[in-house]
């Protein structure tokens, strides 16, 4: 009921997710992403939060995203209804998709990122996914953006749209975090415009001044 992308943009080091769905608060359900770890999409049929939050932390102890997936997946009787990609601070990745989930459904790696979907429109969807990602010289965050616009165009979701999400961290600049929980035509549209006031002008030039993880004037305990 998803299609989701994680990526590394070699230019900055930041990490970052997208993602897009037929159903509501694509953004809450499925992208989770640590500094110290990296980031995770768990979505599908009946999607766990869980997943994405325990990926993250095994990656965080050390472990390498292929062996988070399978460890997080293989103890959970739920897996056949579940979706989950990962991705650690270098680009490494990894995912698993459950037979449950109805087609189209899958996963797809390129150089520091991967997409994936399920209930997809098409068997084109992940792949132009990736195409509009790597082919794209924009910022980051537009770059996600594009995904997910050649992602609907695609076939998207066979359902249709209802909300849209992206997650952006990097040490030294404030989080990216925006959200499209229902919009009921283009929640796609909706978070491309949301974007555009969030990286520009004066929201843009006021979150500058928000503490950051790099930030030395942090008292840390």
């Amino acid at each position: 009921m998803t299609f989701s992308i994680l990526a590394r943009d070699q230019k900055t080091g930041s990490i970052g997710g997208a993602a897009a769905t037929g159903s509501l608060c694509v953004g809450g359900w499925v992208l989770r992403g640590e500094l110290a770890a990296g980031m995770s999409a768990s979505q599908g049929a009946a999607p766990s939060t869980f997943w994405g939050e325990e990926v993250l932390q095994q990656m965080r102890n050390g472990s390498a995203p292929e062996q988070a997936v399978n460890d997080v997946t293989s103890r959970d009787r739920g897996r056949a209804y579940r979706q989950l990609s990962a991705m650690d601070l270098s680009g490494n990745v990894a995912a698993y998709t459950g037979d449950k989930n109805e087609d189209v459904k899958g996963s797809l790696t390129f150089p520091g990122g991967i997409v994936s979907g399920n209930m997809l429109g098409s068997d084109s969807v992940l792949s132009a996914m990736e195409t509009a990602f790597t082919s794209s010289g924009d910022a980051f965050e537009r770059r996600l953006i594009n995904a997910l616009k050649a992602a609907h165009d695609a076939g998207g979701d066979f359902r249709g749209l209802l909300s849209a999400a992206i997650l952006v961290l990097h040490p030294d600049r404030p989080p990216l975090t925006l959200r499209i929980d229902y919009h009921a035509t283009d929640p796609i549209g909706a978070l491309e415009q949301l974007c555009q006031k969030a990286t520009s002008g004066d929201y843009y030039d006021w979150a500058q001044q928000v503490p950051v993880t790099s930030d030395k004037e942090r008292i840390l305990d």
